[in-house]
């Protein structure tokens, strides 16, 4: 298995990579299949077309009607209506996973079974069990397998990370966000399962560490069964704590974290077209006085700062790094145990939920697996 202590590492994601933009991983070209071709599938149909790494594309669908819209717009592609005659293609190397929670663990484990290459879209799997699985199945069959947390290959996201790791706003007190907006709902999940792992994914990512405790409180307004909105709250072993809000019910669409520091503050804004990310030169400092008289807080403000960000699709870049993953044999930068990681926080929080705001505890990843 892998060593976890990359969490608080690097990755081989330097360069053109990052950018999404070939890298010379070597020669021959793949051919990808992209099973769920509704909502998110198409996105990743068309970043496949443009990359000079996929060969060829095939496209499935239980829905022949998607399939024959994609295929108006990349009439190269080769259409299937059944997903096991895809997966029986002899040259087919990867398949890429943009269907409903409930199908992903059953379709990645088959394409890994038949020695295909998998990426599997966010949440990764339905459980952790299922996860732990799929883990194993790629690490016996030296196969890549990805996971799409798509915000981790953000420029926003990736300048975030560079700023905690050099230390510049010092030692993390919290990390709180907001992710709240006027729909989708789901039928089959919980708003927990639908739009948490965007943001347990970037703190895991900025704090290099998964949370220990997590405790949630939520409610099912709209469609009994179903929670529509949900508030999360984590402790982390490094004394750091994180709060999610979530929401299909606000009657406006925010995107906003703030990480605050003992040195500074920062806030990122992902619907500011302009400056998502501002630096805080605020703080206040506590001297411990000799007597009671003399205690004393005093408050700092200084300069607010816009650090310049990359420009390019971040699902680009994704779909690049699980390519040329395949190619060079290496580890995806968004791989399976990252996916587990967030998975062991969906289900502790979900469970959470139904006791009420009971406290659960997270075991460390490497006893999982």
């Amino acid at each position: 298995m892998k060593d976890n202590g990359r969490l608080n590492g690097t990755r081989t994601d330097a360069g053109a990579a990052g950018a999404g933009i070939s890298t010379g991983a070597g020669s021959g070209l793949l051919n990808v299949g992209v099973v769920g071709c509704g909502y998110w599938g198409p996105n990743l149909v068309r970043n496949l077309a443009e990359n000079r790494l996929c060969r060829r594309l095939s496209l499935c669908d239980l829905d022949a009607g998607k399939v024959e819209r994609l295929l108006l717009r990349y009439p190269g592609a080769t259409p299937f209506d059944r997903y096991d005659d895809m997966l029986a293609q002899p040259d087919l190397s990867a398949v890429m996973i943009a269907t409903p929670l409930s199908t992903h663990f059953d379709l990645a484990k088959r394409a890994l079974l038949e020695g295909k290459h998998v990426f599997v879209e966010k949440p990764f799997t339905a459980s952790s069990e299922q996860a732990i699985e799929l883990i194993s199945l790629a690490e016996e069959r030296s196969l890549s397998l990805a996971v799409g947390h798509t915000f981790l290959f953000s420029p926003p996201v990736t300048k975030i990370k560079e700023i905690l790791d050099s230390g510049e706003l010092g030692k993390i007190f919290y990390v709180s966000s907001t992710r709240v907006n006027l729909g989708l709902h789901q039928k089959d999940v919980s708003v927990i399962w639908d739009l948490a792992p965007h943001d347990l994914s970037m703190i895991i990512h900025w704090l290099g560490e998964a949370p220990v405790e997590v405790f949630a409180n939520g409610q099912d307004f709209v469609q009994k069964g179903i929670p529509d909105v949900a508030f999360l709250f984590l402790r982390f072993a490094s004394g750091a704590i994180a709060h999610a809000q979530v929401s299909w019910l606000s009657p406006s669409k925010l995107r906003r974290t703030t990480i605050v520091g003992d040195a500074k503050m920062l806030v990122y804004d992902d619907t500011e077209h302009l400056e998502q990310v501002k630096i805080f030169d605020k703080g206040v400092n506590f001297r411990d006085p000799d007597t009671f008289g003399e205690y004393q807080l005093s408050y700092r403000t200084g300069d607010i700062v816009s650090p310049k960000l990359e420009s390019f699709e971040p699902l680009q870049s994704e779909v690049n790094d699980f390519l040329t993953s395949i190619l060079q044999k290496r580890r995806p930068r968004c791989d399976g145990e990252d996916g587990l990681r967030v998975v062991r926080v969906l289900e502790a929080a979900e469970r959470s939920l139904q006791n009420r705001g009971r406290v659960e505890v997270i075991e460390d990843v490497r006893s999982w697996i």
